[in-house]
């Protein structure tokens, strides 16, 4: 599904006069290889790209954040059904008798082989 890039690095380089002078040649050096790194004194300055990768690189964009939106909203819920809880009535009752009982436990905890 995502696609993996070639690192910056890693991009064949052409240096912005030979863009403006040659541009025949680097549109052929971008369907070779699909994106090539322009520089400006020897620095990348941008990037470009074939078509299909720069349609690829927006699909994957888009699912990235149809997924996201899923995650948040399922957290979303996840937190309104715990503040639901919370706002009951009696819950602030529990919260007190939780804090009043100072850790000490009502009755005997049931572990071993017995239980």
């Amino acid at each position: 599904m995502i696609t993996a890039l070639p690192a910056l690095d890693d991009l064949p380089r052409q240096n912005a006069s030979q863009v403006k002078n040659k541009w025949g040649d680097v549109v052929r050096l971008v369907r070779q290889s699909g994106s090539v790194a322009i520089t400006n004194h020897a620095a990348v300055e941008m990037v470009l790209l074939d078509a299909a990768t720069y349609q690829q690189l927006t699909e994957d964009l888009s699912t990235l954040s149809a997924r996201e939106q899923s995650v948040l909203q399922e957290l979303s819920g996840r937190f309104d059904s715990r503040l639901a809880v919370l706002q009951q009535p009696e819950a602030s009752q529990r919260v007190g008798a939780l804090f009043e009982a100072r850790g000490k436990l009502a009755r005997r905890p049931k572990a071993g082989a017995s239980f």
